[in-house]
């Protein structure tokens, strides 16, 4: 039992104190610098948040600029033209849109009040409901009340308007940088493999950026398509507030698994408030339904096709991990990234084992018939 002791002590008496003060010092030291840098990232989180919106954008925006490439324009024309219709598609969005939708969406919640006394005092169970919270009152105060609202709180919505568009712009600088300079970040990006893997990792990192940009504009061109055929129907019905009412269901179609549905839950609802029941809301209401199955067996397989090779529970959960961390822009960005970190966590992407499939058949020692190849 002596000898134990005799070299634990020896251990202890070969480290010196000065060198047990140094590693405590090194220790310490590491531990506040890793809490300065997350001190930082937290400062900065809402500039780091904007650079991956960035990132994102330049990423989704990517295909067109290499489809022009391909076609022989320079790179610098190709983000300056993607650049130029994006800023040419908004304005012409604001000009012919944003008037309509402020002006038809303020008329319908200063009417809305009458339309909820109309229906109450067409149906007794919805009188009941009204009558028992008190909802016509509440509605007719909140729409005399809004005005003063608004102007009271003018100051914060300029302060907040003034916000959006400095962070819009930012966005849109550094998306620009980041288009004009893709093909440097994703060499980049294939450095960080070992030399050995860099053909791979390359295929990967070209894969992520297709399957992300393919994405991304393939919602935007559904909900698009959303949009006008939602304009189409509740004008041909004579629904009215039809532009803002299409504006939502193109913006909520952007919204993964729910958002086809909420939008027509919101236009459903407004027709039955406006018109009534039979015949426009029910002509609305199948429309609705009619629509959404060729979106999802039509339109939605063909501009998709397989961009994102996702299961739908894997899709919505996501999507509410992507929304609560970021709200709509994370529901959009989550899906995309998840399918990107499939392809990434994949040992194997699917060319490779079409080539390696080929391999396969050429090392065979015989082809379909049995036959015997010959020797060379």
């Amino acid at each position: 039992m002596a000898e134990p002791e005799r070299s634990e002590r020896s251990l202890a008496d070969r480290v010196p104190p000065s060198l047990v003060f140094r590693w405590a010092v090194a220790a310490t030291a590491g531990a506040f610098a890793v809490a300065a840098v997350v001190l930082g990232l937290y400062t900065v989180r809402k500039i780091l948040v904007l650079v991956l919106i960035a990132l994102f954008v330049a990423v989704s925006l990517d295909p067109a600029v290499r489809w022009m490439v391909r076609k022989g324009l320079r790179r610098s024309w190709a983000v300056s033209i993607v650049v130029l219709v994006l800023i040419a598609l908004f304005g012409l969005f604001v000009w012919s849109i944003v008037p309509p939708v402020v002006d038809q969406s303020g008329t319908l919640l200063k009417n809305l009040p009458n339309y909820v006394q109309t229906w109450s005092d067409k149906s007794k169970a919805i009188k009941e409901v009204t009558d028992r919270y008190n909802l016509t009152d509440r509605l007719t105060s909140l729409a005399g009340e809004l005005p003063g609202k608004v102007a009271n709180g003018a100051l914060g919505f300029v302060q907040a308007l003034f916000g959006t568009v400095a962070a819009g712009l930012t966005v849109l600088v550094l998306s620009i940088y980041f288009m004009a300079d893709m093909p440097r970040l994703q060499r980049g990006i294939v450095r960080l493999f070992p030399v050995a893997h860099r053909k791979h990792g390359a295929h990967i990192v070209t894969v992520v950026v297709d399957k992300v940009g393919g994405y991304m504009i393939g919602n935007i061109v559904i909900s698009l398509i959303a949009g006008v055929a939602a304009f189409i129907c509740l004008q041909a019905v004579g629904v009215p507030y039809a532009v803002p009412l299409a504006v939502t269901v193109a913006i909520t179609d952007l919204i993964p698994m729910i958002g086809a549905t909420l939008g027509a839950v919101i236009g459903v609802g407004v027709s039955l408030l406006t018109v009534g029941i039979w015949p426009r809301s029910i002509i609305v209401l199948i429309f609705f339904i009619a629509y959404q199955q060729f979106e999802n067996y039509v339109i939605q397989p063909r501009v998709m096709r397989n961009a994102v090779d996702l299961s739908a529970v894997a899709v919505l959960v996501v999507a509410l991990i992507g929304g609560a961390v970021l709200g709509l822009v994370g529901a959009l960005m989550a899906i995309p990234i998840a399918a990107a970190v499939k392809v990434v966590l994949t040992p194997m992407v699917p060319a490779d084992d079409a080539e390696d499939t080929g391999g396969d058949e050429a090392d065979d020692p015989g082809d379909a018939d049995g036959e015997q190849p010959a020797a060379a």
